[in-house]
């Protein structure tokens, strides 16, 4: 929401609506989100299956697919936004893995700004702070997801987790003893470019929407990008 403020065009790629009998009603609910959200819309068709007894395999190649196809395309991202590989849920971990794979085939790829839900962030590296409008807003859009807020509240989850990401934030981003952040609330990413052939992190910073990107510092983290999940060592989701 910063970055279309801020005049940036910001799309949603949805991928999976999740099981056949949920499809009308998701969409429905995506797109009624992404309308109070003010950011565009692009449902994969047919969405991709990506549920815990679906063909995993498959379904990370046809992300794949898509992601290349969306980076092909006459006007390609300048910044891909997506899940951990280590995000604990099945879904979000194949669609990380994609990610990775896909920036890592190609020669100049866009920077990575990967979220976690279900997981943690071990180098977050940029920050946004914001207000308890901006609160609003973004509850107001979770809403729409109506199914799914019944299922698992994110409008608590994103309320209880930016307060303490307030105050966690900025040692966690810069290094403790770090001076605490001056905001009640604050949310994470970690930035990683690909650079010779390598990732390696962005540089630490409290995020400019109007300049959001920047150049990456001198550490890589590629046994922590190539690594495999817990979840994947301890032989795959729960079906």
């Amino acid at each position: 929401m910063a970055l279309r403020d801020a005049g940036h065009e910001v799309v949603n790629l949805a991928l999976s609506l999740g099981r056949p009998d949920d499809h009308d009603r998701r969409r429905a609910e995506v797109e009624e989100a992404c309308r109070r959200a003010r950011i565009g819309l692009a449902i994969t068709e047919p969405p991709i299956a990506m549920s815990a007894s679906d063909d995993r395999a498959d379904a990370e190649e046809r992300v794949r697919w898509q992601l290349s196809m969306a980076l092909n395309g006459a006007e390609p991202p300048d910044l891909v936004v997506g899940p951990s590989p280590h995000d604990v849920h099945q879904a979000h971990e194949l669609t990380g893995r994609a990610i990775r794979e896909v920036l890592a085939s190609r020669d100049d790829p866009p920077p990575w700004w990967i979220w976690a839900i279900w997981g943690d962030l071990p180098f977050p590296t940029v920050i946004a702070v914001f207000d308890d409008e901006r609160q609003a807003e973004i509850a107001d859009a979770l809403s729409a997801h109506a199914g799914e807020m019944t299922r698992a509240d994110h409008r608590l989850h994103v309320d209880s987790r930016s307060k303490l990401t307030a105050v966690t934030a900025a040692e966690k981003v810069f290094g403790f003893g770090a001076p605490a952040l001056a905001t009640a609330r604050a949310e994470v990413v970690t930035e990683v470019v690909r650079e010779d052939g390598a990732w390696k992190l962005g540089v630490p910073r409290t995020l400019s929407a109007a300049d959001p990107l920047a150049r990456p510092s001198s550490r890589s983290v590629d046994s922590w990008i190539n690594s495999p999940s817990p979840r994947d060592l301890a032989g795959g989701p729960l079906d």
